[in-house]
């Protein structure tokens, strides 16, 4: 059975574009908002290799720790924020549900 949950998108001017995302397929939230069109280059293919998918969670729930290589990745961002993470590393799972986030990559 398909469930859906909804993700918040929050653009330069402040507006919030719900996104759903489904939670069976095992995505990544990178994978997710690719296929929901956003602008996410994921240059690496989601190994946390590279950043392009680099996120501003600006509300989330508690989230399994950053690992090493993204904790290295986001280290070296330019623009690296409180909530920074990188949206490969973020398995869909329902307790997503209602996260707002902000897309960060440079490109």
């Amino acid at each position: 059975m398909q469930e859906d949950i909804t993700v918040y998108v929050e653009n330069a001017a402040g507006e919030r574009v719900a996104v759903p995302v489904p939670t069976d397929m095992g995505l990544s939230l990178m994978e997710a908002l690719k296929a929901n069109e956003f602008d996410i280059l994921a240059t690496c293919g989601g190994m946390a290799l590279c950043a392009t998918c680099h996120v501003e969670l600006l509300e989330a729930p508690e989230l399994p720790e950053a690992s090493d290589d993204e904790l290295y990745m986001l280290e070296n961002l330019p623009n690296q924020k409180e909530g920074s993470r990188l949206s490969c590393q973020i398995k869909v799972t329902p307790e997503l549900d209602g996260m707002v986030l902000r897309l960060m990559s440079d490109h």
